[in-house]
């Protein structure tokens, strides 16, 4: 479903999709980008649901650091190096 952006930047949101999310005059909808850029469209106070994710090697160190690392052992944790 394509529709046309105006000069201020405004959409009509298809008929279809207005039904499918019981969108009405006066709803709120929230837009939410996806890491991939997909852009999802959610009538506030609903929430998309997503898969769970595995955590990216990045992610998997994320937090607050209790041990003292050399950068040279921070990069090998990174790049998973043994």
């Amino acid at each position: 479903m394509a529709t046309t952006v105006t000069t201020k930047g405004q959409v009509t949101i298809p008929k279809k999709v207005r039904e499918h999310l019981d969108i009405r005059p006066g709803s709120s909808v929230e837009f939410e980008a996806a890491p991939d850029g997909r852009v999802f469209i959610v009538k506030k106070g609903a929430r998309r649901k997503t898969a769970k994710r595995a955590p990216s090697r990045f992610g998997a160190i994320r937090g607050t650091a209790t041990v003292q690392l050399s950068t040279r052992q921070i990069m090998a944790l990174t790049r998973r190096e043994d």
